[in-house]
């Protein structure tokens, strides 16, 4: 085997990204000495309280947010569920929700859950083959019952950016509580909470090169939300459960960086998904899903289909070459049903699963780009050359060769 050391193409960062040095570095002393529970009366509780209470200032500054409407969670996964379960628990007169088919896992099972127990009536706006809401759908879903509507801002798979200022607006005056699941957005778009008619909106760190296992819910001063789960009296008595004092601190560290740095990391980010995306796009019978590179795109956000493969055997070959992406969100990637938010836009079974998601951050540089792209290139050329049947013609949309090369491979 050669000495060589395989380069390797970390394009996953829809699903992680890594810590940077300054997050960890403000986070070691909490992992160290000053271990105290924020919860105890002595120095060490006070100091570990004092912190979480500076990092709760700090991320609620990064938001555009006041301290009071910040509670710290252990993902946006629990962020989700505690805003949408904590209204519905608290505005019992009111069973009807209006979600996005193409939310995370967190809100779509969730709402799901309800209707089929009949807990709530549940209306799924549509969408149009980039994942777009229709505001005027929006308009004519909402009932004189309705408790909230809950549009994803950034979206995990395909990187759809909601207009949710319109959206909001339109729940706003229906008296209708508007949630968004923003975990995709910090650092990558510029937004301020204090001027959305936004009522709740959830958070992670992980994917702002903060640490796993930390979360946040904004809620809007003035909303209620009761809690889900029985303890003590953390988070401002909405969220029991001994904070987790070093992810908080590296958390509010890396909503700092993210806004901090964001004009000039993005600009290199999308200088870098523009190459890339061109380059894969250059391969025969490819589309992007999702809106194109431009104000309704997540930064370093790139689905594509490669048409008559499978995407988890691309995935398995790009992975042994060192090239990380994947096939879908991590919460769902190793189900074998289709990507939800990959037919609701109109993507047939079989291109669903031929697709695979690249998204760079500001740690990707250019040899990363061209890795992936070679490694990618020779990947599905060697796999179509097992294929029975690919027309000629490239199209720009593949979904009619598609369906007539899935039939033909199934008589």
């Amino acid at each position: 085997m050669s000495g060589t050391q395989k380069h390797i193409a970390y394009l996953d960062n829809g699903d992680s990204t890594q810590m940077l040095p300054e997050v960890l570095e403000a986070m070691m002393p909490y992992l160290s000495h000053s271990y105290g529970n924020p919860a105890s009366l002595h120095q060490l509780g006070l100091d570990a309280e004092n912190a979480v209470d500076d990092a709760r200032d700090s991320l609620a500054e990064s938001l555009g947010a006041k301290s009071n409407e910040i509670y710290f969670t252990a993902s946006a996964t629990e962020s989700n569920n505690l805003a949408l379960s904590g209204l519905l628990a608290n505005y019992p007169d009111k069973r009807h929700v209006v979600v996005s088919p193409i939310e995370h896992a967190s809100v779509r099972n969730l709402v799901k859950q309800w209707q089929k127990n009949g807990i709530a009536e549940v209306t799924f706006l549509d969408v149009d083959d980039n994942g777009m809401v229709d505001p005027q759908h929006l308009k004519k879903s909402l009932r004189d019952d309705t408790l909230f509507v809950s549009i994803i801002h950034g979206n995990n798979e395909i990187g759809t950016l909601q207009d949710i200022k319109t959206l909001g607006e339109i729940c706003r005056e229906r008296d209708v509580f508007f949630h968004s699941d923003m975990a995709q957005s910090l650092g990558k778009v510029p937004f301020n909470l204090s001027e959305l008619p936004i009522d709740l909106a959830s958070f992670n760190s992980h994917k702002a090169h903060g640490p796993k296992g930390v979360g946040a819910l904004y809620v809007r001063r003035k909303v209620k939300v009761r809690r889900i789960m029985e303890g003590g009296p953390q988070e401002q008595n909405l969220r029991p459960g001994t904070e987790n004092v070093p992810a908080i601190i590296g958390f509010a560290k890396a909503a700092e960086i993210a806004v901090r740095d964001r004009e000039v990391a993005m600009a290199q980010v999308e200088s870098l998904t523009q190459k890339l995306s061109e380059k894969l796009l250059s391969i025969p019978h490819t589309r992007l899903n999702g809106p194109g590179h431009g104000p309704n795109r997540l930064p370093g956000s790139i689905n594509i289909t490669f048409s008559y493969i499978e995407g988890e055997a691309v995935l398995m070959r790009l992975n042994l070459q060192g090239v990380y992406v994947s096939s879908g969100s991590a919460c769902s990637s190793r189900a074998l049903v289709p990507s939800h938010v990959l037919t609701a836009i109109g993507l047939v079974h079989e291109e669903a699963h031929g697709s695979i998601r690249y998204t760079l951050s500001r740690l990707n540089t250019e040899a990363d780009v061209e890795h992936a792209y070679q490694v990618t290139l020779k990947t599905v050329e060697s796999l179509r050359a097992m294929t029975a049947f690919i027309p000629e013609e490239h199209s720009e949309r593949e979904s009619d060769h598609a369906k007539t090369f899935y039939k033909k491979k199934s008589e």
